[in-house]
């Protein structure tokens, strides 16, 4: 009987040292950081520290076109006053065509404008003589 017992005994730590091996050997597996999921871990930690810096630019981007905006927005809200100032200074005039005023002598016209005779154009085949300055006028 205690032979039985000791075969049994024997048989149990052999299987626990095979499963001990199989264990390790899928741990070894499993932190591998090319294949296993060390390496998945390894690369996502990559990618989040990638992540990370761009997020941070993006937000420094993002600040410096905020105020960016925000001196244009006021900017525009200045010259939205001024420009209201400018309209309502031209409700004040008077409208110019509810104006009756005559026009000063300067502009007025007195007499009809008559066109001077048009002088007869010499027609398309010749060209009238043209008299030079220098044909005119000799020189000794």
């Amino acid at each position: 009987m205690t032979l039985i017992a000791d075969i049994l005994l024997i048989a149990g730590a052999l299987g626990a040292a095979f499963y001990c091996v199989v264990l390790s050997r899928r741990l070894t597996r499993f932190t591998d950081l090319e294949k296993g999921v060390g390496g998945a871990i390894a690369v996502l930690s990559a990618q989040v520290d990638d992540m990370t810096r761009t997020l941070q630019a993006a937000q420094a981007q993002a600040n410096a076109s905020g105020e960016l905006l925000s001196e244009l927005t006021s900017r525009a809200e200045d010259v939205a006053r001024r420009l209201e100032l400018h309209v309502a200074a031209l409700h004040d005039l008077e409208d110019p065509a509810e104006q009756h005023t005559e026009l000063p002598m300067s502009f007025r016209r007195t007499e009809p404008e008559v066109a001077a005779p048009v002088a007869e154009q010499p027609k398309m085949g010749g060209s009238p003589p043209v008299k030079s300055f220098f044909s005119s006028h000799r020189h000794s």
